[in-house]
């Protein structure tokens, strides 16, 4: 896979709904009622991140939910992507971005989705064919303020910024110009996946699925 088609894919993947969930899974047992209850409330796209023992679990059994699209977060090294991709993940994100780990997703034909922090690391990922990135940690480094002023010089990368948002802030991000979609945990709060809240968490979902881009 190409860095292009890699990008291609997940511009489209993040163009089904504006928020991303981003999971951690200590419980795989939860993970297909949890999934299931995302993808009801309208978003079908589902980050798992790679920080349990449970997580590779976690994305087998919501890689069997009808309508969702399961990708695997957190991914580090060229293990991480092999064993993302064998546990069923359709789509791998990173925090940062290391030659070895993106030549390792374009062999096993995994899209990602590469963090950047900087204009400098957007520059490095568009010089290899990614127009579309994660900007993480996002408030911490700046928030949408940041953002915008990134994207302002580079208009041909567009972003999902994730890290520190929320309802209250969410709408600062997806009204900027190179924001596709926002990768968020507040729609599966630990409370409510532990209390297996089903119906609570769909109703978080459409809340977050009918917000405006």
């Amino acid at each position: 896979m190409t860095p292009q088609d890699a990008s291609q894919r997940n511009a489209e993947l993040c163009q089904r709904a504006p928020v991303v969930p981003v999971l951690v899974i200590n419980d795989a047992s939860k993970a297909r009622p949890l999934a299931e209850a995302l993808v009801a409330g309208g978003l079908p796209a589902l980050e798992v991140t790679l920080r349990t023992p449970q997580a590779l679990d976690a994305i087998s059994e919501m890689a069997k939910v009808e309508g969702g699209v399961v990708g695997a977060g957190t991914l580090l090294t060229p293990n991480d992507v092999k064993a993302a991709k064998a546990a069923g993940a359709l789509f791998g994100v990173s925090p940062g971005a290391t030659d070895a780990l993106l030549q390792a997703c374009e062999d096993e034909d995994m899209p990602l989705l590469p963090g950047v922090a900087t204009a400098s690391e957007a520059m490095r990922l568009l010089e290899r064919g990614y127009t579309t990135q994660k900007f993480f940690p996002a408030e911490a480094n700046g928030g949408a303020p940041a953002l915008k002023a990134i994207g302002a010089p580079i208009p041909q990368v567009k972003f999902c910024p994730t890290g520190g948002i929320s309802m209250k802030n969410v709408n600062d991000y997806l009204k900027l110009s190179n924001t596709l979609c926002v990768g968020g945990s507040w729609v599966a709060p630990a409370d409510l996946v532990e209390k297996s809240d089903w119906s609570a968490i769909e109703e978080l979902a459409r809340e977050a699925a009918s917000l405006t881009v």
